[in-house]
């Protein structure tokens, strides 16, 4: 089997209301699509290649990797990352190119030999993944009424327990959005914070120490995604487990945060970190070192299903007999904001019960991608 040809898709929806976290406020959603065609007729589908690494997938990895195996999965992944490493272009949207490229490759090989892509990285430790909701952002005029009611309504659809948005406020009215939300949800539904990198180290010691007394599961990328110093003060100072690694590339990138634990927990975006191959090297090697690994994930049904193939294996942190969600068990980013893209690309439904999603049982990723769809979302 041969690779013959590569399609990226750079797909938009607008959003009926605009929503926002410390970086942006957004009026659309939007995705980068990759579709990998083989002279078998096999179609592999990746994510991750939107606006300039759709550039790097058409015009560098397209002609280098056209007539190549697609089942050979590590040694196009070191061919496609040999070609942007002397310029160090594996950062940013070169990593992101390739993990685009990667994903669809698992989906062809899946596809292939007529298994999940779970079962070709070795089979599932578990059938379903644990997830917690990903809303709670800044709307205009949402507080307190539809804030909490969002909070709300995730308890009763049956989230384990959900993330907010801070650093987009001052701190005090952070403080004050938090805690109403915890009030609103009580005591027993898990509750984590994100500042997508709105702080310095003093700023998010400060914030944290005022949140201290909410019972916190985590407090995500509270400084600067590249600052190591940064998160060791902030980890060392807060009683909650700090999370970040989200915007990181390559296990080159992770590699000193999980040596120095700058993290509590490690969270790994398949469609930025180098796709499955390279998720499932950092997850198993923050595994070894003790540190939970809690994927991130907000895209489309193709990264969310490459997630929970990789999350389906990996192992309880540390062994455990009866791990629990949030303390040994991984759990899982489930984005709960409107997408239409996430929404119509695909009929595939995420089964969630008991707060978890099962793991796709079809071929390869084991979502089928309405092209239809796809051609009318781009733009």
């Amino acid at each position: 089997m041969k690779i013959t040809s590569f399609e990226t898709f750079q797909l938009e929806a607008p959003l009926e209301i605009p929503f926002g976290w410390s970086q942006d406020t957004i009026t659309s959603r939007s995705v980068g699509l990759v579709k990998i065609t083989t002279d078998e007729g096999i179609i592999g589908w990746g994510e991750g290649c939107g606006g300039p690494a759709a550039a790097v997938v058409n015009e560098i990895f397209a002609p280098l990797l056209k007539g190549d195996d697609p089942t050979n999965r590590l040694a196009i992944w070191q061919k496609m990352f040999h070609s942007i490493y002397n310029a160090n272009l594996a950062v940013g949207f070169g990593g992101s190119a390739i993990s685009a490229v990667d994903t669809a490759l698992w989906d062809i090989a899946g596809k292939a030999l007529g298994v999940p892509v779970c079962d070709l990285l070795g089979g599932r430790i578990r059938d379903s993944v644990p997830v917690y909701a990903t809303g709670l952002y800044y709307t205009e005029g949402e507080f307190p009424s539809r804030l909490l009611d969002e909070a709300r309504g995730y308890v009763e659809s049956g989230f384990m327990g959900m993330k907010t948005k801070i650093g987009g406020l001052s701190i005090d009215e952070d403080v004050k959005r938090v805690k109403a939300i915890r009030d609103a949800i009580g005591p027993d539904i898990k509750l984590m914070v994100d500042a997508n990198q709105a702080y310095n180290a003093s700023s998010a010691i400060k914030i944290g120490q005022k949140l201290s007394d909410l019972d916190l599961v985590w407090f995500e990328e509270p400084v600067n995604a590249q600052d190591i110093e940064g998160y060791l003060l902030v980890k060392n100072s807060l009683p909650m487990a700090i999370a970040g690694g989200e915007n990181l590339r390559t296990r080159y990138e992770f590699q000193q945060f999980l040596s120095k634990r700058a993290y509590d927990i490690v969270q790994p975006d398949v469609i930025n970190v180098g796709g499955i191959s390279e998720m499932r090297n950092v997850a198993m090697t923050a595994n070894t070192m003790g540190i939970q690994v809690n994927p991130h994930v907000w895209g489309s049904p193709i990264m969310i299903a490459a997630s929970l193939h990789v999350a389906s294996t990996i192992p309880p942190c540390p062994p455990s007999g009866n791990p629990e969600p949030f303390v040994q068990e991984s759990v899982m980013e489930y984005d709960r904001t409107p997408s239409a893209i996430r929404d119509n690309i695909s009929p595939h439904i995420f089964q969630m019960k008991d707060g978890r999603l099962e793991v796709p049982q079809g071929e390869g990723l084991g979502v089928i991608i309405d092209e239809e769809a796809v051609r009318h979302l781009s733009v």
